[in-house]
């Protein structure tokens, strides 16, 4: 795991079975409970962002679906005309 060279000094509050699960752990682990924290920070939100991370295609798809719902049609002949949808007004 790498960290920045410039650390931002933080105050974030924990309820006191958090901050004593954290502690031991730490501690269980022999490493700095910060250190522990920040690990745990970065892989929470690697793991949110793989859930979250979608592709082009993917978008696309979800919004073709959220067209159908709503019932909404685009305009006939689009790839024929799509230069006059594009750049005439």
């Amino acid at each position: 795991m790498s960290y920045a060279r410039h650390m931002i000094r933080t105050q974030v509050y924990l309820t006191e079975d958090l901050y004593q699960t954290i502690r031991l752990k730490a501690k269980k682990e022999k490493r700095p409970t910060a250190q522990l924290i920040r690990h745990l920070l970065e892989t929470g939100l690697k793991e949110k962002n793989k859930k979250t991370k979608t592709n082009a295609g993917d978008a696309l798809l979800r919004i073709a679906r959220l067209g159908e719902k709503l019932k909404i049609k685009g305009p006939k002949y689009l790839s024929t005309n799509i230069d006059k949808y594009l750049y005439e007004e």
